[in-house]
């Protein structure tokens, strides 16, 4: 009866095996999972002022590749992307979609006397149509707004940060091509208090 005992009981070496077996899926399993996150939708940290009033210093982002691999960057999408003066090591930048390939834009300053005060208004134009920012962060603007007018050709985009006088953009370094451009920007989700599925605008081009 002892003997026979004995050999009913597991092994404590094929338990012992059992477990690290199970263990080391489940690892690989979570890193596989984890790993496929972060490319279909990896995390952004907002880095300066640039998109304020949108976003601030410090907040956290989820960014989506998918929404690029099954379609193409919108007119008024907040993108991620690598700046084409980017070294090695750089961080992207985030700013929004202003023009599309084919697209003319205008950047068209105003000279205005406002309550006694003359400021400077830096309108954009879309193919010859003006754009209404309700999300930009100021209307005047400071001596750095330049008139220029760019046509995209194929693959190009313009974007621009909503903080336009803290915001180094297109206008700066030019164009965006869409092999640099990384995912759009769908929500906020830190500090906890700032989350928000992010407000999409659409404009058409005339």
């Amino acid at each position: 009866m002892h003997l026979a005992r004995r050999k009913t009981e597991p092994r404590p070496l094929l338990q012992r095996r059992w477990f690290l077996r199970e263990l080391v899926e489940t690892i690989l399993f979570v890193a596989v999972v984890y790993v496929l996150v972060e490319m279909a939708a990896p995390r952004f940290l907002v880095e300066g002022p640039s998109m304020q009033p949108t976003f601030h210093n410090d907040q956290r982002l989820i960014i989506s590749r998918i929404h690029y691999l099954v379609g193409q960057p919108q007119r008024g999408d907040i993108v991620v992307f690598n700046s084409p003066r980017s070294r090695l090591g750089d961080p992207p930048l985030i700013k929004r979609a202003i023009g599309l390939p084919g697209d003319t834009i205008e950047v068209r300053p105003e000279q205005r006397t406002e309550n006694g005060t003359e400021i400077t208004i830096a309108h954009i134009y879309l193919n010859g149509k003006l754009l209404n920012e309700t999300y930009i962060n100021e209307r005047n603007c400071t001596s750095s707004c330049q008139a220029q007018i760019v046509t995209l050709g194929p693959e190009e985009y313009f974007v621009m940060g909503d903080n336009r006088n803290h915001s180094n953009d297109s206008r700066a370094f030019g164009t965006v091509r869409r092999d640099s451009i990384i995912g759009e920007a769908l929500i906020r989700y830190w500090p906890p208090e700032d989350w928000a599925y992010l407000e999409r605008f659409r404009f058409n081009a005339p």
